[in-house]
């Protein structure tokens, strides 16, 4: 049994239909970590990635634009990030409406009162804690899936927790599905629908920690199961105002524990709140103000525009 299947499993009979698809094509070529793009021109890309990926050209060439704009924009750090990105579908992760606008900077709904962020801001803050190949990363806000499986393209061990148990259903099927399709590095992935202000703490600890959820505090749990000299990203801040801040665990020669801090973005980066389990139900947020709607895409694209 592959080990994503211990917490959730796969719930493909029931939910495969949520998020249609357009042609499903198999990977024609095996996945490995030797396989990389061309970068030198669009062409050499839309070519090798239907040859050894079987993706839609025209969607492609939508990725590959996008790409050019994160490069210039200085939001890979290095090129395993921008390999990262070409090799991992955004489109496969938003609703069937919005496939043709995947590769936009806007964030999208994908239901559930929640949002997949935009593609500069997943660049930069994956970026900021720069995944290697084998650190443990953990992933809190599993949403649509996207940033686990852009995760999945830089290390083999992902974990992934999701408060809204429907969604991160939906999203264990879409991911299964994926890897039937061929696209096996996704099997890095392990999930679950917990509250994730606790962390995952038969797990840890955590080489890296990423956090899509904005919230008042630097989670206490989180902050214990990361690594000493691990890495953070975080947004934090009062609800609609976060700032997405990096966080460094560092550990002096005589063991003592400093938490630094630094600011990913200077603006304002509006993120769904922290939400919290109760009683198995979700009520309120984990900054104690009640739960409020997802920023709409609108009021998302207003606070880190432009980048």
């Amino acid at each position: 049994m592959d080990r994503r299947t211990f917490v959730i499993g796969s719930a493909a009979a029931a939910t495969g239909a949520a998020v249609p698809r357009l042609a499903q094509a198999d990977v024609p070529q095996p996945y490995s970590w030797d396989l990389s793009p061309p970068t030198a021109n669009r062409e050499a890309f839309i070519r090798w990635m239907v040859e050894n990926r079987g993706e839609n050209p025209n969607i492609l060439a939508a990725r590959w634009d996008r790409y050019l704009f994160l490069r210039a924009n200085h939001d890979f750090v290095n090129d395993r990030n921008g390999r990262a990105f070409l090799l991992t579908p955004r489109d496969e992760f938003v609703l069937k409406r919005d496939i043709a606008r995947a590769y936009e900077r806007d964030f999208h709904d994908i239901g559930f009162g929640v949002t997949i962020s935009g593609p500069l801001v997943v660049s930069r803050m994956t970026s900021t804690v720069d995944v290697q190949l084998g650190e443990k990363v953990l992933e809190i806000g599993t949403g649509s899936g996207y940033q686990a499986a852009y995760l999945a393209n830089l290390t083999d061990k992902v974990w992934s927790i999701e408060i809204i148990k429907p969604l991160a259903e939906r999203t264990r099927a879409l991911h299964d599905g994926l890897i039937e399709r061929g696209y096996s590095e996704l099997r890095a992935i392990t999930s679950k629908s917990a509250d994730g202000y606790y962390g995952w703490e038969e797990a840890a600890p955590f080489d890296k920690i990423m956090v899509t959820c904005g919230i008042d505090h630097i989670p206490p749990p989180l902050l214990q199961q990361l690594k000493p000299n691990g890495i953070m990203v975080i947004p934090v801040g009062p609800p609609g105002q976060h700032v997405i801040l990096k966080i460094v665990k560092q550990q002096s020669p005589d063991g003592s524990i400093r938490v630094a801090r630094s600011n990913v973005y200077n603006k304002v980066v509006p993120f769904v709140p922290f939400t919290k389990l109760v009683d198995d139900s979700i009520k309120g947020t984990h900054d104690g103000t009640p739960a409020r709607p997802a920023p709409t895409p609108a009021a998302q694209r207003k606070g880190f525009w432009p980048f």
